[in-house]
């Protein structure tokens, strides 16, 4: 029992400070480019990558896109169709998020522009021009003082959100209009989703929760598992044929119904060793095909699973909790010591394995030096976005890399900030990410 309580008091949940100022961007900015050296730094001595078929090509044939709606429910991304070339730089700035390192910012994309939040706990609605079409608010002076964290989920009709200090509620997605507010008792630590009038999270006792998206009374709950060991890492939620899969804080993997909360199966990935080291698990988000769920840890454990009954499909060593990213039969991930691999969906086969973060790359560089800083710390990955020509990674170092998806080398990179930034975003005809004070808007 001891041992427990001294878990409890090793668990923090980070707390976020937001400060806006009046939501205005700044201009577009030129960029330049010039050379830079990237280093690994922290590379875990037990798991050891080394390239493999570097030469490979990878063609992306037949390209898609993919439903907005689907692919947050099954966070299966697919390829991105941006083309262009980065040439400006602009950001909307807020104050600084304290903790950003335990922070998975999202940002709330659809045909009409993008939501996020600001320091004052107002949810504000951006479009395809980044200008604001509304700005909806539901706190008190207290409550806005406390600066409110939000996480946010959407339809097209609904905007669901969900606090850290004890409010979740849900607006009109297109007018921000309030439609109804609700206390909660436990936080959740989890995505959220929105599906067949339901919202469906799990909270940091891990409990998945279903409520009414129509007036946010809970209708079942179920419990995954060991309700006392937390963890600092988003539990993952993805929804397919009315079955909800999630992950807990011990590694497991259970499949849902989500009509009446019923467990159908459940896969423990991790053995009872986890129990002692619970808090140093992290896993990626669960990604879902057509017949399996990806995803992965930092435990060089790269898992494929059956979708219907859990087994395992496959495992490969691969150390990421970088999203998965799955086309076809292709899929594309980065490990945490930079490499860019290539695996082949059915068989877990590695296909090709091309290092990219300790290349001679070319550097991006703003024209006014104080946003783009060059720093030497931790260049461990955070996201990617693949596209048929480009794909882009994001570092805890703050560089956003730009690498050739044909030939898994690297292209150029931009040095955003000095400290995390978060995974890349593609709207449109622009790519976004979010640092501890601004989301930044590059095309």
């Amino acid at each position: 029992m001891n041992r427990y309580l001294i878990y409890f008091l090793f668990f923090l949940v980070a707390s976020c400070s937001f400060d806006t100022r009046s939501g205005i961007w700044t201009e577009n900015k030129s960029i330049l480019s010039q050379k830079e050296n990237i280093q690994i730094l922290f590379e875990k001595e037990d798991v050891k990558h080394k390239e493999f078929n570097s030469d490979l090509k990878i063609s992306l044939q037949d390209l898609s896109e993919n439903d907005i709606y689907e692919i947050n429910l099954t966070n299966n991304n697919g390829i991105n169709f941006f083309k262009k070339e980065i040439k400006d730089i602009s950001k909307f700035k807020f104050s600084k998020i304290e903790n950003f390192e335990f922070f998975e910012p999202e940002l709330v994309l659809d045909e009409d522009g993008f939501v996020f939040f600001d320091d004052k706990g107002n949810i504000i609605k951006f479009n395809q021009s980044s200008e604001i079409s509304w700005k909806t608010n539901v706190y008190n002076k207290t409550e806005r003082k406390l600066k409110p964290k939000i996480t946010l989920s959407n339809t097209q009709d609904y905007l669901v959100a969900f606090d850290n200090i004890s409010k979740f509620y849900t607006l009109n997605y297109v007018t921000g209009e309030v439609l109804w507010v609700k206390s909660i008792r436990n936080p959740i630590n989890s995505q959220v989703k929105i599906y067949d009038d339901k919202i469906y999270t799990v909270d940091l006792n891990n409990i998945l929760r279903a409520y009414s998206l129509k007036d946010g009374e809970e209708l079942w709950r179920y419990g995954s598992g060991n309700n006392f060991l937390k963890s600092n890492k988003r539990n993952s939620i993805a929804i397919f044929n009315d079955i909800i899969y999630f992950n807990n804080s011990l590694g497991d993997v259970s499949a849902v119904d989500s009509k009446n909360g019923n467990l159908l199966w459940q896969t423990p990935t991790q053995s009872s060793r986890i129990l002692e080291n619970a808090f140093s698990l992290v896993s990626s988000d669960l990604v879902i095909g057509n017949s399996e769920i990806i995803f992965s840890n930092n435990r060089n454990e790269f898992f494929s699973l059956n979708l219907n009954n859990g087994s395992i499909n496959w495992k490969q060593n691969i150390n990421s909790v970088v999203k998965p990213v799955l086309y076809r039969d292709l899929i594309f991930t980065i490990s945490d010591d930079g490499y860019f691999f290539v695996v082949e969906k059915n068989s877990g086969n590695i296909l090709r394995i091309t290092k990219v973060l300790n290349q001679k790359i070319q550097k991006i560089k703003k024209k006014i030096p104080n946003l783009l800083k060059i720093n030497s710390g931790d260049n461990s990955p955070v996201g990617i976005t693949v596209g048929k020509d480009k794909t882009f990674l994001t570092t805890n170092n703050g560089k956003l890399i730009i690498i050739n998806t044909t030939t898994g080398k690297v292209i150029s990179s931009i040095n955003i900030d000095r400290n995390k930034i978060s995974k890349p975003f593609v709207f449109k005809d622009s790519l976004f990410v979010v640092k501890d004070n601004s989301i930044i808007k590059l095309n």
